[in-house]
């Protein structure tokens, strides 16, 4: 079914008289479900906060976990994976570069705080739209270049004002955010990439990365538990819903609901440990849902015009 996406080229022309049911439709369920990733992976912290493990060891199992959850969605969704590696070369860029994230994320939320990884994430909007831009050609809504500002003014905020954190762990997020950027408009570029079975071969790789450095094999029981439903609710049902999501929006908005994840992430963590954000931090997270939650309103009852049709 997703090969027939490559018969929809970007530069179709609009429509002229707004835009088409079954686009509405695929714009909005594109919506919530890159919505749903990004709630799902703002746990992530939570996780890598309760499981007291190195990040290389976390990073084994999550993959692992995550690989055999993407496997479990697949087949709930009548649509075996069969271990197919016939991704091409477009679905292996995706895969790999998915993988390498994942690597970059759990390590940075090990060498700073979570608000610090959350909102450096939220600048993805700014570099995602800069690649889709110089690769696509894609221009971004100007509703959507106003909340990415707005975003992006919260993480000024926290970034400028902000004494928590690590800077080693901040490179690392800004790296990660580069990673997501770069999936973002992978997977609006080749909508024909098989959404799941890429998802699963991510998460297999970094698993595979992950597996000689830490120490997997010395985990407790309880621990292994937590591993599992980390990699099952997390690492699985985020890139599986990311992974499906992302082929109906431009890579812009993809970015700016992921931008989601900054106020979402740090609030799990202060209600499980009481680890509290600074006043720059709680400012600048605020500033980022507001911009987000109001662009979702609007999106919701008008859809973009760069929303690919028929995209299956």
């Amino acid at each position: 079914m997703a090969d027939q996406c490559a018969a929809h080229d970007r530069t179709d022309p609009p429509p002229a008289a707004g835009p088409k049911p079954g686009r509405m439709a695929q714009y909005r369920l594109g919506l919530a479900l890159v919505t749903a990733s990004a709630v799902a992976w703002s746990t992530a912290g939570y996780f890598t906060r309760l499981i007291p493990l190195d990040a290389f060891t976390l990073l084994a199992w999550r993959g692992l976990f995550g690989g055999i959850g993407v496997a479990i969605v697949s087949a709930a969704l009548a649509r075996p994976l069969g271990f197919r590696f016939a991704l091409g070369g477009a679905g292996w860029l995706f895969a790999l570069v998915s993988a390498a994230t994942m690597i970059l994320f759990i390590a940075s939320l090990t060498l700073t705080t979570v608000a610090h990884v959350a909102i450096i994430y939220a600048t993805v909007p700014f570099v995602a739209a800069g690649l889709a831009w110089l690769a696509l050609g894609e221009r971004p809504s100007a509703r959507a270049l106003l909340a990415s500002a707005a975003a992006f003014a919260g993480v000024a905020v926290t970034a400028g004002l902000s004494a928590e954190g690590g800077w080693l762990g901040d490179l690392l997020a800004c790296a990660q955010t580069l990673g997501m950027a770069g999936m973002m408009v992978i997977a609006r570029r080749f909508p024909s990439i098989p959404a799941l079975p890429a998802a699963g071969l991510s998460a297999l790789l970094s698993a595979a990365a992950s597996w000689p450095l830490g120490h997997p094999l010395a985990v407790s029981p309880r621990d292994l538990a937590l591993l599992a439903l980390f990699g099952l609710c997390q690492s699985a049902l985020g890139i599986g819903l990311f992974s499906l999501g992302a082929r109906y929006l431009p890579a812009v908005e993809t970015a700016l609901i992921g931008a989601l994840d900054a106020p979402l992430a740090p609030l799990w963590v202060f209600l499980a440990f009481g680890e509290t954000p600074g006043p720059a931090t709680l400012g600048g997270g605020a500033i980022v849902f507001i911009a987000v939650g109001s662009y979702l309103a609007l999106a919701a009852g008008a859809p973009s015009p760069a929303a690919k049709p028929d995209a299956v």
